[in-house]
C-alpha cells in the first residue's frame, strides 16, 4: 500500500504512517510494516513518509512540523475546526530529490495531530505553501474502529443477501406450487 492521497489546491502526496510495535511485538515483521493513513490505533513512536507526486517540488526545500491539535467548536470538516496547541517535532527545510519526505515523532497520547509540509522552507509564508496532513491517534475519533465498521457493514450486506435469497426461493416455490394445482399430474 502506498498510503492515502493527501492534496491541497497546489500539492499532492501519498502519505503513510508506521507505528513502532510495542516491546512484545518488536520481532513481528507484519506489525512493523503495517501502514496507516489518518487513523493510528495507539500512541508511540511514529514514522511518517510522504511520497511527492509533483516532480517539480523535489527541487524545492521542504520543512516539516509535527503538531498536536485541539478540536474547536467551529468548523465541521476533517481539517477545519482545529488549532495547533504544540509543536512536537520540527525538521529543517531540505531538498528531497528522491521524492520521499520522512519524519518521525514520539506521540505520547491519543488525540488529533497534523504533519505540516512547508513547501519552500522558511519562505513558505502563505497557507498555499503548507500541505497539512491531519490524522488521529487512538482509534476512530467517531467512536467505532474502522475494523468494527467494516464488520458491521459486511454483516448487514450478508444479511440482506440471505433475505433476498430466501425471498426468491420462497417465491419460486409458490409459483411452482400454484402451477401444480392448476395442472395436476395425470
Amino acid at each position: 500500500s502506498v498510503g492515502c492521497l493527501i492534496t491541497n489546491d497546489f500539492y499532492a502526496v501519498h502519505f503513510s504512517a508506521y507505528l513502532k510495535p510495542s516491546a512484545g511485538k518488536q520481532s513481528d515483521r507484519e506489525a512493523l510494516l503495517t501502514p496507516y493513513c489518518q487513523e493510528l490505533p495507539s500512541p508511540g513512536k511514529v514514522f511518517f513518509a510522504a511520497d511527492l507526486i509533483d516532480r517539480d517540488i523535489r527541487k524545492t526545500p521542504i520543512g516539516i512540523q509535527v503538531v498536536e491539535l485541539e478540536k474547536s467548536e467551529a468548523g465541521d470538516t476533517k481539517t477545519e475546526g482545529f488549532k495547533e496547541i504544540r509543536i512536537i517535532n520540527t525538521i529543517e527545510a531540505k531538498v528531497y530529490p528522491s521524492g520521499v519526505v520522512e519524519a518521525q515523532a514520539e506521540l505520547n497520547k491519543n488525540g488529533y495531530y497534523a504533519i505540516n509540509l512547508l513547501i519552500g522552507g522558511e519562505e513558505a509564508l502563505s497557507e498555499d505553501d503548507k500541505l497539512k496532513i491531519h490524522f488521529h491517534v487512538g482509534g476512530n475519533p467517531n467512536g467505532l474502529s474502522t475494523q468494527l465498521l467494516t464488520l458491521i457493514v459486511g454483516g448487514v450486506v450478508f444479511l440482506l443477501l440471505v433475505l433476498i435469497f430466501i425471498f426468491f426461493r420462497f417465491r419460486k416455490k409458490q409459483i411452482h406450487h400454484k402451477t401444480n394445482i392448476k395442472n395436476p399430474p395425470q
